[in-house]
């Protein structure tokens, strides 16, 4: 399969970009997924980057995901935070999947909360739950489709990056103090990834029932690339919809479900990402 290789001088030249424009340094990212855009409204003293300005930064096509970098404030800590991804069923291979994760490291990121909607597979997951990521599985990656596919620059990370806490273990507990004391009932499992972009067979479903939590279409390549340059990760999926594991089922998941369920529950998140990284 032939793939995109950036350079670290294109990641460079994409956060020089961006960092002539703001007088914010930011060290903590937030990646925003689907429905979860009203998010950065929460944002003083912003500045506003469509990602088809920042050189060489893929552009999302996806409804949902605005494809908008804004760099703030949130609860007067400097924070960048990312209006939507890209994803690999879109066209784009995972090193333009990640590359973004790259440039903020490249910003002086160190830190970078990943949020996701996803399908519950854990039987006693309901619609509306904030799942904290405890682990993934990422099954493109298992079969070869790594975005550490290629050559190694031994800057950017080891060749082998160890994977065994990719979620970071402090952040995680801290994320279950703050939702303790917000009142906000905080799930915590596996986080099964797949490539999208159609919903799973019921067959599927219960397969991936016996390894993972919940399922979705991206966070897992963008671990990778983070804890491969260094960066603590954490995690959250929204469960917008629940994962349908029979043939007989009439009701079937839709996209504008999941943008509708992520909308409501976008003030909820939003409560619990301020309590952490005012908390860090």
């Amino acid at each position: 399969m032939k793939q995109n290789l950036f350079s670290r001088e294109q990641f460079d030249e994409s956060a020089r970009f961006v960092l002539a424009r703001t007088d914010l340094r930011p060290r903590v990212a937030l990646t925003l997924g689907s429905g979860l855009n009203p998010l950065a409204n929460a944002l003083t003293d912003t500045v506003t980057i469509p990602y088809g300005n920042i050189p060489h930064f893929p552009v999302s096509t996806v409804v949902g995901h605005f494809g908008i970098m804004v760099v703030g404030k949130l609860n007067n800590r400097p924070v960048v935070a990312l209006k939507g991804r890209v994803h690999y069923y879109e066209g784009y291979d995972y090193q333009e999947v990640t590359y973004y994760v790259r440039v903020l490291r490249a910003m002086g990121v160190d830190t970078i909360i990943l949020t996701n909607a996803a399908g519950g597979l854990n039987r006693s997951f309901r619609v509306g739950d904030l799942m904290l990521i405890a682990d993934h599985v990422f099954l493109p990656g298992l079969v070869g489709s790594s975005p550490l596919r290629g050559p190694n620059d031994n800057v950017l990370g080891p060749r082998f990056p160890e994977m065994g806490a990719a979620y970071d273990p402090a952040l995680r507990r801290l994320a279950h103090q703050v939702a303790g004391q917000l009142g906000i009932t905080l799930q915590e499992g596996v986080y099964v990834s797949l490539g999208g972009p159609s919903f799973e067979t019921p067959a599927e479903v219960r397969f991936l029932r016996t390894i993972g939590d919940a399922v979705g279409m991206s966070t897992a390549p963008e671990t990778i690339v983070a804890r491969h340059g260094g960066m603590r990760v954490l995690g959250i999926s929204m469960i917008t919809n629940i994962a349908v594991d029979s043939v007989t089922v009439v009701e079937k998941p839709t996209h504008e479900e999941v943008l509708e369920v992520g909308q409501e529950m976008a003030p909820r998140l939003t409560e619990l990402l301020s309590g952490i990284v005012t908390a860090m």
